[in-house]
C-alpha cells in the first residue's frame, strides 16, 4: 500500500475515512489474479452519477489486453505499426510516454491484436506476445532479454487465436505456458531468462486439444503445497512451484475450441469453467501421498453455467459472472454448492455479448462485448443493477477487462485507452 502524494496527517486521516489507499494493479486481474479491487469510496449510483470521462488517448495499437498500473504509469500491449509492442502512458493525462516494438511484424492469427496484460515487478515488465515469445523489459521500455516459444520449447496453442497469457512472477522465477507435452509450463530466472525448470505432462484425457489454452495461471497453497494451476487445452493442470513436477489434472471442463477463463482458488478449492457447451466445476484438493489430487465437488452443465472469456469473481462465498457462450447474462452462484442464487430468466442483461467482470467496493463492474459498462451490487439476495453507460469510444468486440486504480476506471477499447472517475 502506498500514498501517491505527501499530506499532513490530518488530511490523510480525512481522506482515508472515505477512500481506501489501494495497491497498484500490477498484473492481469490485479492482486492474486482474483479480479478484486480493495478500493472503497466509489460512487454506487451510476443512474444519477455515471462515471465521468477524465481523458482518452489512442496510438497504443490494436489489442484485447487489459492494462497494468504502477504509480502514475499505465502499461499496455498492442499491435503498433512495426509490430506488437508495449506502451507506457501517464495516468494523469493519457500522454504516451514511450512505445517499444517487440516483434518484427504484427503477429498473424485470428482477431489481430495483443492479448497479454503486462506483469510488473519493481523496475521490470514481463510480456508474452501473441506470436509466442516471453520478453522482459525495464519500466522505461528497454528490452532486457527475450525467448521464443517455438525454437526453445516447441510451443503450441490448442487453436489458432494467438498466445494469450500474462506471465506470472513468483519469487525469483517468471512462469508461463508454452503448451508443449515436454514443456507445458516453463520457469525462467526473472533477471536473466535462464531456465529453472520445464514441466512434462502425461496423458491429460480425451476432451479438448493438446497445447496451451487462453488462460493465465494462478497460485494455490492447497494441502500445504505451493502449486501453479493452469487451464490448458486439455483442462486444468497443476504443477509444483519449486520444480514444475506434475501434480494433478481435471479434463471434464475442457472444450476443443478455446479454454479461456482464469480459475478461482479459495483455500483447498478451485472453481473452473469454459464455454462452447462445456460447463463448470468445483474441485477440492486433497493430499495424495506426498502430492495432491483433485476431487470433483460438483459439475454444472452448460445450461446452468458456462463462462466464455469474461471470468468470474468470488465475494463472500458467492461467484459473480456473465453466463453463457458468447453471452454475459448476470449470474450469482453459491461457491460451495453450485446453487444459483439469481440469474437466468427474468433478468435482462445490461449489454450484449460476453462480459468481463471486476469487483470493487461491494459491486461488480460488468464490461460487455458491445461496449456497455454496468454496475451491479454484489449481493446474493437479488439482482440489483445500479446503472450503466456506454464509453466515449466503442469499437467492438470490447473484450479487455476493466481495471480500477486510485478511484479511476480504465477501459481499453482496441487502440484506445479511456479513464473514468469513479469518485462521488
Amino acid at each position: 500500500m502506498q500514498l501517491r502524494a505527501s499530506f499532513t496527517l490530518a488530511v490523510v486521516s480525512a481522506f482515508v475515512a472515505t477512500h481506501s489507499v489501494s495497491a497498484d494493479w500490477l498484473q492481469f486481474r490485479g492482486p492474486d489474479r482474483a479480479g478484486i479491487s480493495s478500493e472503497t469510496g466509489i460512487t454506487h449510483d451510476w443512474k444519477e452519477s455515471p462515471p465521468q470521462l477524465l481523458w482518452q488517448t489512442q496510438g497504443i495499437g490494436a489489442g484485447f489486453a487489459a492494462v497494468s498500473i504502477q504509480g502514475s504509469t499505465l502499461y499496455v500491449t498492442g499491435d503498433l505499426e512495426e509490430g506488437q509492442g508495449v506502451s507506457a502512458i501517464n495516468t494523469a493525462n493519457g500522454a504516451i510516454l514511450w512505445s517499444t516494438v517487440l516483434t518484427d511484424r504484427k503477429p498473424d492469427h485470428g482477431y489481430p491484436g495483443s492479448r497479454c496484460t503486462p506483469t510488473i515487478e519493481g523496475d521490470r515488465l514481463y510480456v508474452v506476445t501473441s506470436d509466442g515469445r516471453i520478453v522482459c523489459l525495464t519500466t522505461d521500455g528497454k528490452v532486457v532479454w527475450q525467448k521464443e516459444f517455438g525454437p526453445e520449447w516447441n510451443g503450441r496453442m490448442m487453436s489458432d487465436w494467438g498466445f494469450s497469457e500474462s506471465p506470472l512472477i513468483d519469487g525469483e522465477q517468471v512462469v508461463f505456458t508454452p503448451g508443449a507435452k515436454e514443456a507445458m509450463l516453463v520457469a525462467l530466472h526473472k533477471t536473466d531468462g535462464a531456465e529453472i525448470w520445464r514441466s512434462k505432462v502425461p496423458d491429460l484425457g480425451r476432451k479438448g486439444r493438446d497445447g496451451a489454452g487462453y488462460c493465465s495461471m494462478v497460485v494455490s497453497e492447497a494441502c500445504g503445497i505451493r502449486q501453479y494451476i493452469q487451464l490448458t487445452g486439455r483442462g486444468l493442470v497443476s504443477f509444483r512451484a519449486d520444480n514444475g513436477a506434475f501434480l494433478w489434472n481435471y479434463n471434464p471442463v475442457a472444450n476443443n475450441v478455446a479454454n479461456i477463463p482464469t480459475p478461482v482458488v479459495s483455500e483447498d478449492f478451485v472453481f473452473t469453467s469454459t464455454a462452447y457447451g462445456a460447463g463448470a466445476a468445483l474441485l477440492k484438493l486433497v493430499p495424495d501421498g506426498d502430492g495432491v489430487k483433485a476431487e470433483e465437488v460438483y459439475f454444472l452443465r452448460s445450461n446452468v453455467f458456462q463462462n466464455h472469456h469474461g471470468g468470474f469473481v468470488l465475494v463472500d462465498g458467492y461467484l459473480y459472472a456473465g453466463n453463457g457462450h458468447n453471452a454475459g447474462d448476470p449470474v450469482c452462484i453459491k461457491f460451495d454448492t453450485g446453487e444459483v442464487a439469481w440469474g437466468g430468466r427474468g433478468i435482462e442483461s445490461p449489454g450484449d455479448g460476453s462480459a468481463s467482470v471486476t469487483y470493487v467496493d461491494g459491486h461488480i463492474i460488468y464490461r460487455y462485448q458491445n461496449g456497455v459498462v454496468a454496475l451491479v451490487e454484489a449481493t446474493p439476495s437479488e439482482f440489483k443493477l445500479k446503472g450503466s453507460f456506454k464509453p466515449a469510444v466503442v469499437e467492438p468486440p470490447s473484450w479487455a477487462y476493466p481495471v480500477i486504480d486510485n478511484g479511476t476506471l480504465y477501459l481499453r477499447e482496441t487502440g484506445h485507452i479511456m479513464a473514468y472517475s469513479l469518485k462521488p
